[in-house]
C-alpha cells in the first residue's frame, strides 16, 4: 500500500501550490472566491476545533454538505471530505460531557447522514483505547457499513497522543484497513507510514516558530512555505521502503 501525504495548509495556499494538502472546513466557509486547485486535496472538517471551543458541533450537517459541493465545484479536485466527528480524547470528553461511547455513535451516526447525499464524506473510526476503536469498528459493521471495503477510512484522537507507540499498536490492530492518519506527528509517519494509506500534518507550523530560515525576513515561519515545504520534505526522506516508493 502506497503512502500519501496532505500538508497540513491555509486556504490560500489552494489554487497556488502543487502538492497534496489538507484545509479545514473552517478556514475556507468565510472565503468569497477560490482559484481551482492545482493538486488533489482533502477537506478536514474542523472538529477538533468546534468541539474543544464550544463543546458541540453548530455546523449542521445541511451546511457541512452545502459546503462539500461549493467546494467541489468551485475549488475541483477535492478526493474526500472528513466527517463531522466526536474525538475521544479525554479532555475533549470532559468538554462536551459525554462517554467515548456516545461520541463514537454520534460519529457513526454523522456518517450515516452525510453518506446518504454524498459519497465524498468518509467513514472515521475514533476510540481512546485499542477496544475503543475495534467498538466503534463494530458499530460500522452493525449500521450495515463495511469499513474493509471503503477506500480510506479516517483515524481520529491519535495525533495528541503522547506515545507514538501508543498509536503505532492502534494501527497495527486496525489492519487491514485502509486508514488516514488525522494530524500524525513526524515521528509516527516516518516510524510506521508504511501501515497507513495516508496521512495529514500541521506541525511545521509550530517548529517553524523556532526554526525561522536565516534568510527570512520574518520573525517566524509559521506560515512561509518555503519552510513547509522544507518540513514535508524532511518528513518524506525516511528510508524508501517505509512509504513504497
Amino acid at each position: 500500500m502506497s503512502f500519501e501525504f496532505y500538508l497540513g495548509s491555509d486556504a490560500h495556499w489552494l489554487g497556488v501550490k502543487s502538492v497534496p494538502l489538507f484545509v479545514s472546513h473552517r478556514r475556507l466557509r468565510t472565503r468569497k472566491k477560490f482559484r481551482p486547485a492545482l493538486a488533489p486535496w482533502c477537506l478536514d472538517s474542523g472538529a477538533f476545533t468546534e468541539l474543544s471551543t464550544l463543546g458541540e458541533w453548530r455546523t449542521t450537517p445541511t451546511e457541512y454538505l452545502a459546503a462539500i459541493e461549493r467546494y467541489e465545484n468551485e475549488v475541483g479536485l477535492l478526493e474526500w471530505a472528513a466527517p463531522q466527528d466526536w474525538m475521544c480524547e479525554p479532555w475533549i470528553t470532559k468538554k462536551t460531557g459525554r462517554s467515548v461511547a456516545e461520541h463514537q455513535q454520534k460519529t457513526v451516526t454523522n456518517f450515516l447522514t452525510l453518506r446518504e447525499s454524498t459519497t465524498t464524506v468518509i467513514p472515521a473510526l475514533q476510540g481512546w483505547t485499542v477496544d475503543d476503536y475495534l467498538r466503534c469498528w463494530e458499530m460500522y459493521d452493525k449500521a450495515g457499513v463495511d469499513l474493509e471495503a471503503e477506500n480510506v477510512v479516517g483515524l481520529g484522537s491519535v495525533c495528541r497522543r503522547q506515545s507514538t507507540f501508543q498509536a503505532e499498536h492502534i494501527v497495527q490492530r486496525l489492519q487491514p484497513l485502509r486508514l488516514h492518519g488525522f494530524g500524525m506527528k513526524r515521528q509516527a509517519i516516518q516510524r510506521f507510514g508504511a501501515l497507513l494509506k495516508s496521512s495529514d500534518s500541521m506541525a511545521w507550523k509550530m517548529a517553524g516558530r523556532w526554526r525561522t530560515e536565516p534568510w527570512c525576513t520574518k520573525k517566524d515561519c509559521s506560515n512561509c512555505w518555503h519552510y513547509a515545504e522544507k518540513w514535508r520534505t524532511e518528513t518524506l526522506s525516511g528510508p524508501k521502503t517505509l512509504f513504497g516508493a
